[in-house]
């Protein structure tokens, strides 16, 4: 689709806002009213059609479409799709360690450790940590309590929320960073460890360097969408 709007305006409309291009309001690609939860949000979004020149590039506005996504895919059944995300403390990465080399089981421990111990004392839980790839099973009440706060998210920051957790492997990473104990680099540094420390000992490939970055896009993208969209509530 070709640029075809002039003008790009944000207004307030049924408890949110909603953006209209030349007059006409944005809606979803199922035809769905783009309503959003904060002005913060709607203003963002804003500058992506306003940046768009010529023919309309979807990977150059990833605000918009994880807030097509929130309303599309998340909105009818948020619960179900909170569940989906909690799965992955099922066999979260940082429950998962390195049996050698030495090195990098230390950075591990030192990393991913205090993100655990972090979670443990906020929902009241413990983990099972395990060295190599064998899948151990994590208590019941852990995964009913991670259940339970990723289905405290709304729509739109569950929207954020899977890039994240689908990014970096974690269920816990992405909680940290919603609830303030986490910056977004650190995450990001959290949730690549393991990548980091092959391309630091073997050398770095150009194809893996770009692939890395555009997931690095991805994932900030992700976060600041997240904090956009739960902007009353992040780092509660």
């Amino acid at each position: 689709m070709k640029r075809f709007w002039t003008e790009v305006a944000v207004e307030a409309a049924d408890g949110g806002f909603v953006l209209k291009l030349d007059g006409r309001a944005v809606k979803t690609p199922k035809g769905l009213p783009q309503l959003l939860p904060h002005a913060g949000l709607a203003d963002a979004l804003a500058e992506e059609w306003r940046a768009v020149e010529g023919e309309l590039q979807p990977t150059a506005m990833p605000l918009t479409g994880l807030a097509n996504a929130a309303v599309d895919l998340v909105s009818a059944d948020p619960h179900s799709f909170a569940d989906g995300l909690s799965r992955y403390a099922e066999s979260d990465m940082l429950c998962y360690r390195a049996d050698h080399p030495d090195e990098l089981a230390v950075l591990q421990a030192a990393r991913w450790q205090p993100l655990l111990d972090w979670a443990a004392a906020r929902f009241d839980i413990d983990f099972v940590v395990t060295a190599g790839v064998v899948h151990r099973p994590q208590p019941p009440q852990t995964l009913a309590r991670i259940a339970a706060a990723y289905r405290g998210f709304g729509p739109f920051a569950l929207a954020a929320l899977s890039p994240l957790v689908t990014l970096s492997g974690s269920a816990v990473i992405p909680l940290a960073l919603a609830h303030g104990a986490l910056e977004v680099d650190a995450a990001w540094a959290a949730s690549i460890l393991d990548e980091a420390f092959q391309a630091d000992l073997w050398g770095e490939d150009a194809l893996a360097a770009a692939d890395r970055a555009a997931r690095r896009a991805q994932f900030a993208a992700a976060a600041r969408f997240l904090q956009l969209a739960d902007a009353s509530n992040f780092g509660r």
